[in-house]
């Protein structure tokens, strides 16, 4: 099992080495992963640790042990905080409760009573990570959270075995609420078990890909309800209307990607089509239970619409709502070949839906409709997209089949999305430059923080700091002190200003942390960098 990772702070370098050599850390199940001398210096190595143990001292310069655990709390909420103190006081004690710490050592410190605190924390670890990891949780809660009642009703409605007029009256005894309106079924079912797995772990995969997409189902205007159905799990949905259809087949899809990445299980889903009202589920269960069988053919199609294999042939398609914003957002925010798989479902749809010449046409219309307002609305030029001589106008009858027509609207899209990813670059690095600019003009102001910069950008600290890292290859902390000790340099070398007064000048209101950040970034203290030939 990987070792918990540990971080020592205190600015004793001989208490520091103490600890180091006398503590059997991995015989403990631990790692002393890094040590630091003060809380600045460790806040800077958490970033970077991400520690699930920290040990510190609580009198310290530049920042103490308590400010540390208290800054440290919102950015390691599930770390150990243990502090050490040389003095017995209550207040000491007091503000550790405060900061939920959890011990609180005396010093001197001996190997044995560390030893101990390390085992417990241990302990405790070993059990928040087990209670994450252990399925039997998924089955307390599975047994706690619904009741057998319930589940035999919805298994029951699902099969047709409750007669309509009898569905309000069965819901209202289970205290189960159901909306009159618009509602659909999918039926999810994972990849076939492996040779000789036993019954019991094929329920408790079912239980747990039931928990997954109770947890990360995330569709606006979609209400979900999970029921572990016969091999599958039922995923019985009310949708605002039956224009959220492919906006649906989208989320399902997004599901069964994340699936496969979290849980290692591939799923496949099979959409029964809407029904007017939850006494019709049934027939949208068998709907999704049919699409659900074309798995065997399709292939890699992981979302099955019984719609798409079964259609509906007196229906007109048209490019719904959630269609247009689905076609935009993938432009706008996905990858090539989210694009491409896009473009090829909505193409899929009519050669499914079988349209008749002049419905096929207004349906591509409506989809070059999307990309002009979405170019224009971005501010590239429709010309870069479709070519010189686009009218706004594209009639079918110009391809010699539906895949040629396929593949030239696919370019066009193409072209428009590599057009918006440069912009999103270019407006990554212009939002870098300008902070650059800030640091440059404010370097001296000792009150400098990620949050200040962020205000002034008007963007969040966690994207900035995320921004900033990938585009300059450094942290927004690391950038602003090199900033700040080559002025310092500057100023050492070509004034004659004290010291204290360029440690003001520099953003340092402490002249002994100038000192000693000045003697970290450049091996040599203030004076002897100033009397030293090599930077003169």
């Amino acid at each position: 099992m990987e070792k918990y990772r540990v971080l020592l702070v205190d600015d004793e370098e001989e208490l520091r080495e103490g600890i180091r050599q006398k503590i059997d850390w991995a015989g403990l199940g631990f790692a002393l992963s890094g040590t630091a001398e003060n809380g600045v210096e460790a806040l800077e190595l958490s970033e970077q640790l991400h520690p699930d143990v920290v040990l510190t001292d609580i009198k310290m310069p530049y920042m103490d042990g308590l400010e540390l655990c208290r800054r440290l709390r919102p950015l390691l909420p599930a770390a150990k905080m243990v502090v050490f103190s040389g003095f017995d006081k209550f207040e000491y004690a007091r503000q550790a409760v405060g900061l939920n710490v959890s011990e609180y050592i005396l010093k001197p410190i001996n190997a044995p009573e560390l030893s101990a605190v390390l085992t417990r924390l241990r302990e405790q670890l070993d059990q928040e990570r087990t209670a994450q990891q252990d399925i039997e949780a998924l089955r307390r809660r599975y047994e706690e959270s619904l009741p057998l009642l319930r589940e035999l009703f919805y298994t029951r409605l699902l099969d047709g075995k409750i007669p309509p007029e009898q569905v309000r009256e069965r819901a209202v005894r289970y205290d189960i609420a159901l909306s009159p309106g618009c509602w659909t079924v999918a039926l999810v079912l994972s990849d076939a078990a492996g040779e000789g797995e036993s019954a019991g772990a094929d329920g408790l995969r079912s239980l747990s890909v039931r928990s997954f997409f109770e947890q990360n189902f995330a569709l606006e205007g979609c209400a979900l309800r999970t029921v572990l159905y016969n091999e599958a799990v039922a995923l019985l949905m009310e949708l605002k209307d039956e224009g959220m259809l492919y906006a649906l087949t989208e989320e399902l899809g997004r599901l069964c990607l994340l699936a496969q990445a979290h849980l290692g299980l591939t799923l496949f889903v099979g959409l029964g089509r809407p029904c007017a009202g939850p006494e019709q589920l049934h027939s949208s269960a068998e709907g999704a239970a049919a699409a659900a069988d074309y798995r065997v053919l399709m292939g890699a199609e992981q979302v099955l619409y019984i719609g798409d294999l079964e259609p509906n042939r007196s229906a007109c398609l048209t490019l719904e709502e959630a269609d247009q914003r689905a076609l935009s957002a993938a432009v706008k925010l996905g990858t090539r070949e989210q694009v491409a798989d896009l473009i090829h479902a909505q193409v899929d749809r009519v050669r499914a839906a079988r349209l008749s010449l002049p419905q096929s046409h207004l349906f591509f219309q409506e989809m070059l409709t999307t990309l002009t307002r979405l170019a224009q609305a971005n501010g590239v030029e429709i010309g870069e997209v479709f070519g010189p001589r686009f009218t706004g106008m594209v009639s079918i009858t110009d391809f010699r089949s539906l895949g040629e027509l396929e593949e030239w609207l696919l370019g066009r899209t193409l072209r428009l999305w590599e057009h918006l990813s440069r912009q999103r670059t270019d407006s990554a690095w212009k939002t870098v430059e300008q902070a650059r600019g800030f640091i440059a003009a404010h370097y001296a102001d000792c009150e400098l923080s990620v949050e200040t910069i962020c205000a002034h950008l008007h963007l969040s600290p966690a994207y900035f700091s995320t921004l900033f890292k990938r585009e300059t290859g450094e942290s927004f902390i690391t950038c602003l002190t090199r900033v700040r000790m080559e002025h310092a340099a500057r100023l050492l070398r070509d004034t004659d200003e004290k010291t204290y007064r360029i440690a003001e000048q520099t953003g340092y209101a402490d002249p002994n942390y100038f000192s000693y950040v000045f003697k970290k970034h450049f091996g040599l203290s203030p004076s002897k960098f100033r009397s030293n030939p090599t930077f003169s």
